[in-house]
């Protein structure tokens, strides 16, 4: 396997986890794409802070949309962690979502009012996102946590 080929299959695997959120049709398959993906991400050379944030992002996503709370909050913490160590090294937008993983892991804990508190972090951080479109993602991830 080249270095190419872990990039490429980082991204093919991350793009197949958000099919496989919304349709729902093999969770076994989509934790282990969600993984898989983290994996290859971090094996590839142009493997930056950000993807390794995002890996972390989406996989603790795919534990919350199993249910899967201890799980969904490490994730959530580990993506976290690489924004506050690389705060020079991210877009704008990661720390805001590493906030909505938080609120959403936290929500599937039963922790709600842990929940509230990022989801709220969330927000204010969210305003500063100078795009748009990259504002309004946020909004509605953080409209979709119930």
């Amino acid at each position: 396997m080249t270095q190419s080929d872990n990039r490429r299959l980082g991204v093919e695997l991350f793009n197949s986890v958000w099919r496989l959120m919304e349709t729902r049709e093999d969770d076994e398959r989509m934790l282990h794409a969600a993984h898989a993906s983290a994996y290859h991400w971090s094996e590839a050379p142009e493997c930056e802070p950000k993807n390794r944030a995002r890996s972390e992002w989406q996989v603790s996503r795919v534990y919350t949309v199993l249910g899967r709370a201890e799980p969904a909050l490490h994730h959530a913490q580990r993506c976290l962690e690489i924004c506050e160590a690389n705060a020079d090294k991210i877009e704008e937008w990661d720390l805001p979502f590493a906030y909505e993983a938080l609120a959403r892991a936290h929500r599937v804990a039963g922790m709600n009012q842990e929940a509230a508190g990022y989801k709220q972090k969330a927000k204010e951080l969210g305003e500063q996102i100078r795009d748009q479109e990259d504002r309004e993602h946020l909004h509605e991830a953080l409209a979709s946590i119930s």
